[in-house]
């Protein structure tokens, strides 16, 4: 049995207003954070960014508008399709604005990723080893 899920995807990086780019993105799972899944974009090789976001969030950003801070996904139609737009904030820039990456990902092959994710671990059956994170925290004093 695999310990982990592994999906990779094009999915298209916006540049401006209307142009879009394809880039790789690696959606990553591991059950033993069984709450984050671990997005990394990467473009010939190199990596633009890598991201951990909330399992539930991009579950809910296929059918609904979620996030309100630095990462945001929702639904979006394009042609006959469903796309996750995902729009992230990053780092403050020197002209005293913030990057800025908006991305658009096939929503049923996010969806089929998901469900594999939820084969593995289904949502409210997560474990939280407080006590594992507690010791970890403590060893690091």
């Amino acid at each position: 049995m695999n310990t982990f899920v592994h999906k990779s995807l094009v999915v298209e990086l916006q540049a401006g207003d209307t142009e879009r780019f394809p880039v790789l993105a690696h959606l990553s799972y591991d059950p033993s954070d069984p709450f984050a899944v671990t997005v990394v974009f990467t473009l010939d090789g190199r990596v633009l960014a890598r991201w951990q976001l909330d399992r539930e969030m991009v579950t809910d950003g296929l059918t609904r508008p979620v996030g309100i801070g630095d990462v945001r996904l929702r639904p979006q139609a394009r042609g006959v399709g469903r796309e996750l737009r995902m729009e992230f904030l990053g780092e403050a820039r020197a002209d005293g604005g913030r990057h800025h990456a908006v991305v658009f990902a096939w929503a049923e092959a996010v969806g089929e990723f998901l469900a594999e994710t939820h084969r593995m671990v289904p949502a409210g059956c997560e474990e939280v080893r407080v006590d594992d994170f507690l010791a970890d925290v403590f060893a690091q004093r």
